[in-house]
C-alpha cells in the first residue's frame, strides 16, 4: 500500500490529546499533526523522535499533515496509523495473497454482527463463513518481540468474545494481527498491561478461533504485509 502523498519527515515535540502531534519540519516550521492512533503508543511518542508524516491539501481538513511512521534511526520504522492494518488486509484479501486464508468469492468489510459490533472483515464463499478482526501492534519492550495491547482495551475483548460466538455458530472466525514494526520477529500479548484482554484471547482460542499475525515491510514510500509471524501462547 503506497501512501497517496510522499511523506516528509519531522520531529515530535510532543503527542496529547491522543489524536493530536506538535511536531517540526526540516525547515524549522512548527505545526500541529493528525496522529491516527488511539492507543497508548508506549516508546513511540517520546520527544525528539524522527518521524514522517504525510501533508495534504484538502480544504476539509484541519490539519494539513498526518503522522505515518517513527523512524527509529537504525535502518527500522512502526507503523502508527491503526488504519492502515484494514487497508493492507484489504487489498491482500482481495489478490488472494493471505496465507491461511484461501480465495473467497466475496471480500465484505464493516459488515454489522453481535452485540452492536461491526466485524472488519466477512469472509463469504465455499464452505462457512469467515469473520476476521483486525488488530495493529507497535509496542516493543523486548528486542524482538511486538506485543498487543499497549493499553488496556475493553472493546478488544468484547470482539475476542463475539468472535467465540461466531466459532460457535458454525462459523470460522479469526483474530488477525498485522505487526506494523520492522524490527520484531514474534509477538506476545502484553497480560501486565491488560490481564482481562489475556484471559479473552486464550479462552476465544480455546474455543476455536483462529490466530493468525503478519509481519509488515515499511518504507517512507509504502506499508505492504510481510511474511506471517509466530505469535507465543
Amino acid at each position: 500500500m503506497e501512501f497517496a502523498t510522499p511523506l516528509v519527515p519531522a520531529r515530535l515535540i510532543r503527542r496529547y490529546k491522543r489524536f493530536l502531534a506538535d511536531i517540526r519540519l526540516e525547515d524549522g516550521q512548527e505545526v500541529t499533526a493528525h496522529c491516527a492512533n488511539p492507543g497508548s503508543m508506549l516508546g513511540l511518542a517520546e520527544p525528539g523522535m524522527k518521524i514522517w508524516v504525510e501533508p495534504n491539501d484538502d480544504p476539509k481538513k484541519k490539519l494539513k499533515f498526518g503522522w505515518r511512521l517513527v523512524d527509529h534511526e537504525n535502518g527500522h520504522f512502526t507503523g502508527v496509523d491503526t488504519s492502515v492494518p484494514n487497508m493492507a488486509l484489504k487489498a491482500a484479501l482481495m489478490a488472494h495473497q493471505v496465507p491461511g486464508l484461501p480465495p473467497y468469492d466475496m471480500v465484505r468489510p464493516e459488515v454489522k454482527y453481535g452485540a452492536n459490533s461491526r466485524i472488519d472483515f466477512l469472509l463469504s464463499g465455499p464452505g462457512p463463513d469467515t469473520y476476521i478482526e483486525v488488530k495493529s501492534v507497535t509496542l516493543s519492550r523486548l528486542p524482538g518481540l511486538a506485543e498487543f495491547p499497549d493499553s488496556v482495551t475493553a472493546r478488544g475483548a468484547k470482539h475476542l468474545r463475539e468472535l467465540a460466538n461466531m466459532v460457535q455458530a458454525g462459523h470460522r472466525a479469526v483474530m488477525f494481527y498485522l505487526v506494523q514494526r520492522t524490527d520484531s520477529e514474534a509477538m506476545a500479548l502484553a497480560g501486565d498491561i491488560d490481564p482481562a484482554y489475556s484471559a479473552a484471547f486464550a479462552t476465544a482460542r480455546a474455543s476455536g478461533v483462529e490466530v493468525l499475525a503478519q509481519s509488515s515491510r515499511i518504507t517512507p514510500q509504502a506499508i505492504d504485509l510481510g511474511p506471517p509471524i509466530h505469535v507465543r501462547a
